[in-house]
């Protein structure tokens, strides 16, 4: 066999492959309201390898990252997108990171702080949607503060507002949108974390880890990633560089 055909054998099993979509990151994937497609560039990245490996492909939305992980212990899926974690690692095997975004909070108008290091304190209670990978950063890095963990990452922030807690942490670009529509609310300059995205397969396929890590290279050297995230609107993502790339395989 050859490795395409290895590789196929291994990402789609059954014949299909099935690719966890997480809409929880309005930066790695989006649905069109007119027609209610999903699209982003994790959409057109698993479209592009299902034509490169030639087999069918089945989208399956998810609303929130933690959700696509607890699906992988009832096998629900072949591909995911999600950002490298270790907690997560211990399931997953993940391809280099494709694509960085900033992990900050958002706060009151009237909010003292002006930097994520001082929401570390005691008293202070942070909204975070649960498995999200801030939650589990957080849960590891902060000595003082409370995380009060909404279902969702968008949820999160209804959970700071109704519950006026200190701060909801989650992702820059959508936190923004929000701030720009809500001016009793602003996003703090800097940010406690980068959070790594990364193409994600279950640890046990090591011939689809391969061939994952082989095909997001390409996709990083040839330009497609950046253009994906252009073409959905989302040119503030930080691409990979190739340096970064390279570091994974030597």
């Amino acid at each position: 066999m050859n490795d395409v055909a290895v590789a196929r054998s291994d990402l789609a099993p059954t014949g299909q492959m099935r690719v966890a979509i997480n809409l929880g990151n309005p930066v790695l994937a989006q649905r069109e309201e007119a027609t209610g497609d999903l699209k982003g560039v994790s959409v057109a990245l698993a479209n592009k390898l299902a034509q490169e490996l030639e087999v069918s492909i089945q989208l399956i939305p998810y609303d929130a990252a933690g959700k696509v992980f607890a699906a992988l212990e009832n096998e629900l899926w072949d591909l995911a997108f999600l950002a490298i974690e270790p907690v997560r690692a211990e399931k997953i095997a993940f391809s280099t990171h494709y694509v960085s975004i900033d992990g900050t909070y958002i706060v009151s108008k009237e909010s003292s702080v002006h930097s994520a290091s001082e929401l570390d304190v005691f008293g202070c209670r942070i909204a975070v949607g649960r498995g999200a990978a801030y939650d589990l950063y957080l849960s590891r890095t902060l000595q003082h503060a409370e995380l009060i963990r909404a279902p969702t990452s968008a949820e999160a922030v209804d959970v700071f507002l109704e519950q006026s807690l200190d701060a909801a942490a989650g992702v820059r670009q959508p936190l923004e949108r929000i701030a720009r529509s809500n001016p009793e609310l602003k996003v703090l300059l800097d940010n406690f974390t980068e959070i790594r995205q990364a193409m994600a397969v279950p640890k046990a396929r090591s011939k689809a880890a391969e061939y994952v890590q082989a095909f997001i290279s390409r996709q990083l050297s040839n330009g497609f990633v950046a253009k994906a995230l252009a073409d959905s609107g989302q040119q503030d993502a930080r691409v990979a560089t190739q340096s970064a790339v390279r570091s994974v395989k030597s």
